[in-house]
């Protein structure tokens, strides 16, 4: 039993210095947020226009999020998303989380599971609540999101210079088929 405990402080001490190696090197410039986020204007489903490809999402299409607030700051986002096709059954995820105090509700704590936790960064929504970008720490995932499936090409390219103001290499963002006519074009997964 001794030797168990011994392994798993090696293990628990090993993770802790990761974990803080990991957060030293990241890259320090902060993101800056929505300066305030109105959350029952955020609420609703929001399409995934483009984002910077990983595990969670790549590969698919038609993908969006729905977006609920409940008393007290608690928040419920469900991700849906086709793999690979269009007519391919629709696969949903849902986070659970809170609003965090004092960030003009634009910095949100999510949990696909206890005890993991991401953070949900609104760098930017519109006047009108019908684009925004979201970040992460460390600029490795982006999203840009709107209220429709599609969006033209000059207002995606508008959220893109947001997105490059913020330090973010823009060259890693693809977009999402949302619409059978976009399949195969360049520039989309």
């Amino acid at each position: 039993m001794a030797l168990f405990h011994r392994r798993f402080a090696a293990l628990a001490a090993a993770l802790f210095g990761l974990v803080v190696l990991v957060g030293c090197s990241a890259d320090p410039a902060p993101l800056n947020l929505a300066p305030s986020v109105d959350l029952g204007r955020y609420a609703g489903r929001w399409y995934v226009i483009a984002n910077i490809p990983y595990f969670a999402e790549k590969g698919n299409v038609g993908s969006y999020f729905d977006v609920a607030f409940q008393p007290g700051g608690k928040l419920t986002d469900i991700y849906s998303g086709h793999p690979k096709t269009l007519d391919a059954p629709l696969k949903s995820y849902t986070m659970n989380g809170y609003v965090v105090p004092d960030t003009g509700n634009a910095r949100w704590r999510e949990s696909p599971f206890w005890p993991v936790y991401l953070s949900y960064l609104i760098l930017y929504v519109d006047p009108d609540y019908q684009t925004a970008l979201v970040g992460y720490p460390g600029r490795g995932y982006g999203w840009i999101f709107a209220r429709t499936p599609t969006i033209d090409e000059a207002t995606y390219r508008s959220l893109l210079g947001r997105l490059k103001d913020q330090g973010y290499d823009v060259s890693q963002f693809r977009q999402i088929v949302q619409t059978p006519d976009q399949i195969g074009k360049p520039g989309f997964q």
